[in-house]
Formats: structure tokens, C-alpha cells, sequence
């Protein structure tokens, strides 16, 4: 009888090859593997061979659950059981790895934050609770705002970075987004769309990752905050919500704030549906003991 085992490489290529299918069995859950992989795979300049730990857990052959470190040595795991990621923290640890935080579903990034805590000292703390939601049955709002939809386009860039600098400082995150680190971004993969007024004038965004096995991700979704309460969030998130399905998409799912009523309240009313909790952590050492 095989036990369980983690398989530790830096070779994309294989992780796909061997967790492809497992990845792909369960897209609403995996669906920030599968979009942040599959950028990884068709953007050179998003990846650098040999710059991500990738680790993938074997039981009697058969993939159970996979994870990836990138430089910036956040973790990001599919959903484990208790032992199993105590297992993993402690494997982590004795081969000297540093982690900066842990991303995952709330159960699994809760368990393993605790078990990094027992074998590293280091202390979690949950930045954010979110919620995943998945597309039920789309339902257009009413009353609708006045406007329409429009893809982004390449004159329009310059507005399009404007607002996802405003967006990365509403949720407080420390990034240069410009011309020149653009394709670095986890803004640069996805197609956007404006909600214009008549005039013309957009007052609303969102965007929609490359879908893969079947599944679309909406993100971001960002209206200014002068603009805000107008419905035009809710226009656009169904704009996008609608393009997806007309191209294919069997899955289609979206993370807000679970502190935030309002987006919670407004995606339900678009027929999004919460699947679980979310929960990024971030660790933080105490300082090495004087000699």
C-alpha cells in the first residue's frame, strides 16, 4: 500500500501534465490554480522557469491536491484535510522553506496557518475574509442604468491602469501598475469592459479571466467612488457575466469582501450563489534571538 507523498518540483510543465486532470475535475474550487497556471503557461513574461516551487500530493497514483510558491512566496493550496496540511507545514519547514503567507480555501489556509505557527513560530493573520461565488442563473438588474457596455480597448489603457491603481489602493495593496509593469500584473491577463453613460463617459469596469476548463473568473469589478450606488456595478458585472456564457463558459465565479454587504448583496441579486469562505494569510517572524 502507497502512502501519501508530496511531489516537489519547479517544472510547470509536468505539474500540468500530472495534476492537469485533477485541477480541471473541480474548476469552481480550483479556479485560482487554474487561471494562475494557466497565465504562467501562455505568458513568458508573467513566468520565469525555475523561479516557482510547485508541489503536488500522490496517493496510490492518483493526484489528491497541489500547491505553488511563487517568488513572492505567498502559498497558494487546493483544499486539504487537517493532517494533511500539518503534513505539508511540517515538510516545508524541515527542508528550510520561507512563506510570507498562505492562500485557500478558509478551512485549508486555517489549518494550514496553524500548523506553519507550531512548526516555524510564525504568527498568521487573516487579512481578509472573502467569499467564492459561483454563476446560478444570471438575472439582469432592474431598475437598469442608463448606457451600455463597451470592450476595452487599447486607446483606453491609460484610463484602464488609472483605475486598477484606485482599486489595488482601496484594498490597500502596495503595487506599481504602469506601462511598464503592466504585463507583471494580475491585472494584465483579462479582457475588460466599460459601462458608459449615453454620452459616453465610462463610469464602471470589470473584468474576466482567460477562460479554462470551462471556467471564467469576473475580476476585478471597480466602479470610483463618486459613481458608486448607481447600479452601474451591477451593469457591468452582468455584461461580462453574459459575454461569458455566450462564449462557453459551464462555470462562472467571482470573490468578494465578505465584510462588504453591499458587492455581497448585489452579486446575489445577479444570481451568483456562495460555494465557501476564502482566507489569505500572512506571516509574520519573531527576530532571531540575539548571539
Amino acid at each position: 500500500m502507497h502512502s501519501d507523498a508530496w511531489r516537489l518540483s519547479e517544472d510547470l510543465d509536468d505539474l500540468l501534465a500530472r495534476a492537469g486532470a485533477f485541477l480541471c475535475s473541480r474548476p469552481v474550487l480550483h479556479n485560482t490554480p487554474l487561471t494562475v497556471l494557466e497565465k504562467w503557461r501562455t505568458s513568458p513574461s508573467a513566468y520565469t522557469p525555475g523561479s516557482v516551487l510547485f508541489g503536488r500530493l500522490e496517493s496510490e497514483g492518483e493526484t489528491q491536491a497541489i500547491f505553488f510558491r511563487p517568488p513572492s512566496r505567498r502559498l497558494t493550496l487546493t483544499p486539504l484535510s487537517i493532517e494533511q496540511a500539518d503534513a505539508l507545514a511540517a515538510e516545508l519547514a524541515a527542508l528550510g522553506h520561507t512563506l510570507t503567507g498562505v492562500t485557500a480555501d478558509h478551512d485549508t489556509a486555517t489549518a494550514f496557518a496553524m500548523a506553519w505557527h507550531k512548526h516555524t513560530g510564525a504568527t498568521p493573520t487573516l487579512r481578509v475574509r472573502m467569499h467564492l461565488y459561483r454563476l446560478g442563473t444570471l438575472t439582469p438588474p432592474e431598475p437598469h442604468p442608463e448606457g451600455h457596455g463597451r470592450a476595452v480597448g487599447d486607446e483606453d489603457h491609460e484610463h484602464l491602469m488609472h483605475w486598477c491603481r484606485e482599486l489595488a489602493a482601496d484594498l490597500g495593496e502596495t503595487v506599481t501598475i504602469d506601462a511598464a509593469s503592466w504585463a507583471s500584473t494580475r491585472f494584465a491577463e483579462k479582457q475588460y469592459t466599460f459601462w458608459e453613460t449615453p454620452d459616453g463617459t465610462p463610469v464602471s469596469m470589470a473584468g474576466a479571466n482567460p477562460m479554462v476548463a470551462g471556467m471564467v473568473r469576473v475580476d476585478p469589478v471597480y466602479t470610483p467612488a463618486h459613481l458608486r450606488g448607481r447600479g452601474y456595478a451591477a451593469a457591468v458585472t452582468t455584461e461580462v457575466t453574459r459575454a461569458a456564457l455566450t462564449a462557453g463558459a459551464t462555470e462562472i465565479v467571482l470573490y468578494t469582501d465578505a465584510g462588504n454587504p453591499t458587492s455581497n448583496a448585489l452579486y446575489q441579486r445577479l444570481g451568483y450563489r456562495r460555494v465557501t469562505d476564502w482566507a489569505p494569510y500572512d506571516f509574520t517572524y519573531a527576530e532571531p534571538a540575539p548571539r
